[in-house]
């Protein structure tokens, strides 16, 4: 099968997705993931996002 249309979804998104993270402070990172943070939606990037779900590191 074709791989065209790989990461298709974040065209439309502001700079293809990446940004900083706001739980490690990395910068040019895709910020995709969102959680919830005091009743507040936060994007985190993916190896925030595994280590919060195993609760090694906390959105502050």
């Amino acid at each position: 099968m074709s791989k065209a249309h790989r990461g298709k979804g974040l065209q439309d998104q502001a700079t293809r997705g990446r940004g900083t993270c706001p739980v490690c402070k990395r910068e040019s990172v895709k910020v995709l993931y969102e959680l919830e943070a005091g009743g507040n939606k936060v994007k985190v990037c993916k190896t925030c996002k595994a280590a919060i779900a195993h609760g090694k590191k906390t959105v502050s």
